[in-house]
């Protein structure tokens, strides 16, 4: 199978479910900038400092696949194969890694600045990425509707990576830095 198609040479791809989309389409925007987070996410997993977490990182990678095959698909069209979908268990399962490592944090009492650390910034990065992500999957169902649980999920998941960056810096023996505004 060769990966060259040709087929998106003058600017458009298809959706699942075979209708063809520009590739600026919101759609297309939405489930590209879930793939950009996924390979944030692989760049985050790969830090020696997560050797504990590979496994729900990995897990989590899972399900920005799963959005984006939801998001790859045309709405208008039935698909004849089920695809994945998200579940509430997957936000659980990041509220409870946030509860877990929130419990060994010291209290936070004001916006962080990003960095400390190479591994931190990455995990800082891959955040923003998502918040991203989110902006963009609201977009979208502000035109057509999106699972809701897709959207909390990138809520969650946004919230779930500020978590992991700050235990990241308390591991690494990185510094915290308070934003300290000018006023």
């Amino acid at each position: 199978m060769k990966i060259y198609t040709k087929t998106g040479d003058k600017g458009q791809t298809s959706l699942i479910g075979g209708r063809r989309v520009s590739k600026a389409h919101h759609r297309i925007d939405a489930y590209g900038t879930v793939d950009e987070l996924n390979a944030c996410l692989g760049l985050v997993r790969d830090q020696p400092v997560n050797e504990n977490r590979k496994e729900l990182l990995k897990e989590v990678q899972d399900r920005l696949f799963t959005i984006g095959s939801e998001l790859a698909t045309d709405p208008e069209k039935t698909v004849k194969k089920p695809l994945p979908v998200v579940l509430d268990s997957d936000v659980t399962l990041l509220e409870q890694a946030m509860d877990d490592m929130d419990a060994e944090l010291p209290e936070l009492r004001a916006f962080v600045l990003p960095g400390g650390h190479q591994s931190v910034s990455f995990c800082h990065l891959a955040r923003t990425v998502c918040r991203r992500a989110e902006r963009l999957v609201i977009a979208l169902n502000e035109e057509q509707p999106v699972d809701p649980l897709v959207i909390q999920y990138l809520n969650r998941l946004s919230d779930y990576l500020f978590v992991l960056s700050r235990k990241m810096t308390q591991e690494l023996g990185a510094e915290e830095v308070a934003w300290k505004p000018r006023v």
